[in-house]
C-alpha cells in the first residue's frame, strides 16, 4: 500500500523535478490534407510571447512549440493550451490547419529545407533520408543536473520506454492510407542514424566518449544529433525523453509529461538506492519498440522484464503502479488516474483516427477532427 509517509521518504528530493515539453505540429492544407510550407509565415504572425517559445524545423511545414520550465502541471497545461490555440488561429489566418499528428498523413509536395547551414549539412551528409516527409514528436525534459545520475536514469528507463511510446501512438496514416502501424513516425525515423533505443552506459564519461566516437565516425553530425529515445540533453541539465509521437490533445500531453516525470523520479531513486538495472539485450529492446510502434495500446507489448508479449494495458497498469509513489509525492496521482481512465476509454490517438476513418472513409474528416482536438482547451 502506498502511503504519504513512504512516498515522501523516498521521493522527497524528486517530488519537484522540473519538467518542460517540446511539441511538433504539421501545417496542413484544409482542403487536400497535404503538408504546406507555411511555418515561416505562421511564426512571423505569432505574438511575441508565443514566438519566443517557437522553433524553426527542417521541414517548412512543421512548427515546434515549447513550454518554459515548470514544476506545476497546471502551469504546463496552461502553456500548452495557450501555444496551441494561438498558433492554430494564426495558421488559420494564413490558410493552413495546425494539426497534432505524428507523421505526414497525405503528402509533402515541398521538401525544400530552410536556408540554414546546419540543415544543408544534414542534407549533404544523409541524402534522401533527410528529405523524408515530416514527422512530429513530443519531447519531455525532466531536470536531472548531475550527469552520472542522469545516465543511470536513462538505463533504468529502458524497460518502460516502449510503454511510453505506445501511450503516445498517433500516426497510423501515410499517403492517405492506413499503414497498419499505430506510430508510423517511429518506423519512418528508424532510417535516421542516431534514432534508436538508448544504449546502456555505466558513467557519463562513457556516454560522452561514445558520442564523440559516433561524431568522429561521421554517423552523427554533432552532439545534438544524438536522437536516442532517452538522452542527456545537449542544451539543458535534463534527461530528455523523445520516444513519443506528438499527442492528439493537451490532456494526453499533460498525462504523458506527468508519467515521464514520475518515471524519471522513480529511476533516480532506484539509482540512488543502488538498485541494479535489468539486464536487457539490445535486440530485444529494439523489438519491443517495434511492437509498440505496431500495436500502440490496441494490441500487445513486449514485457522486457520477462521477454514475453503481454496485453498492452497490463503493462500500462504495471508501469502506473511502479511510478505511483512518485506521482503521489508530486501531487499528480489523481490527474494520472483520470487521464489513464480517459485513454483506456477513448483509445490512443491512432485508434481515434482509425475509428473516424472507418466511419467515413475520408482522411480529410480525420484531419479536420484532429485540428479541432489539437487546439481544444
Amino acid at each position: 500500500m502506498i502511503t504519504n509517509a513512504s512516498a515522501s521518504a523516498r521521493y522527497q528530493d524528486m517530488a519537484v523535478l522540473t519538467v518542460g515539453v517540446e511539441e511538433e505540429f504539421l501545417l496542413l492544407d484544409p482542403a487536400a490534407g497535404d503538408n504546406v510550407p507555411l511555418a515561416e509565415r505562421v511564426r512571423a504572425g505569432l505574438p511575441q510571447r508565443i514566438r519566443d517559445r517557437s522553433r524553426q524545423e527542417m521541414r517548412r511545414s512543421m512548427m515546434e512549440l515549447v513550454t518554459g520550465v515548470c514544476t506545476d502541471l497546471r502551469d504546463l497545461r496552461d502553456q500548452l493550451v495557450d501555444s496551441r490555440q494561438v498558433a492554430a488561429d494564426v495558421a488559420d489566418q494564413v490558410g493552413a490547419r495546425l494539426v497534432a499528428i505524428g507523421a505526414t498523413p497525405v503528402g509533402e509536395p515541398d521538401r525544400e529545407v530552410p536556408a540554414e547551414p546546419r540543415y544543408r549539412d544534414i542534407v549533404d551528409r544523409f541524402g534522401p533520408v533527410a528529405l523524408d516527409p515530416a514527422v512530429c514528436g513530443m519531447h519531455v525534459h525532466v531536470g536531472i543536473p548531475e550527469r552520472d545520475l542522469a545516465v543511470g536514469v536513462c538505463n533504468h528507463l529502458r524497460v518502460w520506454l516502449p510503454v511510453i511510446q505506445a501511450l503516445t501512438s498517433n500516426s497510423p496514416f501515410f499517403e492517405g492510407t492506413d499503414t497498419g502501424y499505430a506510430s508510423w513516425r517511429s518506423v519512418q525515423l528508424r532510417r535516421w542514424p542516431g534514432v534508436e533505443p538508448t544504449p546502456h552506459f555505466d558513467t557519463a564519461a562513457e556516454y560522452d566518449a561514445t558520442v564523440t566516437e559516433l561524431v568522429t565516425a561521421g554517423v552523427l553530425l554533432d552532439e545534438a544529433s544524438v536522437y536516442w529515445y532517452a538522452r542527456l540533453s545537449p542544451t539543458y541539465p535534463t534527461v530528455e525523453i523523445r520516444v513519443g509521437d506528438v499527442c492528439t490533445d493537451v490532456d494526453d500531453a499533460v498525462l504523458v509529461a506527468a508519467l515521464v516525470r514520475a518515471a524519471v523520479a522513480t529511476a533516480a531513486a532506484d539509482v540512488t538506492d543502488g538498485r541494479p538495472t535489468p539486464a536487457l539485450r539490445d535486440c530485444v529492446v529494439d523489438a519491443a519498440h517495434w511492437r509498440a510502434a505496431r500495436d500502440g495500446l490496441s494490441g500487445q507489448l513486449i514485457d522486457l522484464r520477462l521477454g514475453q508479449a503481454r496485453p498492452a494495458w497490463d503493462l500500462v497498469d504495471e508501469f502506473f503502479a511502479t511510478v505511483s509513489p512518485a506521482l503521489l509525492a508530486s501531487g499528480d496521482l489523481s490527474l494520472v488516474m483520470d487521464g489513464l481512465a480517459r485513454l483506456r476509454y477513448a483509445g490512443d490517438g491512432a485508434s481515434r483516427q482509425r475509428r473516424l476513418h472507418s466511419a467515413t472513409g475520408d482522411i480529410r474528416v480525420v484531419l479536420e477532427s484532429l485540428a479541432g482536438w489539437t487546439s481544444a482547451g
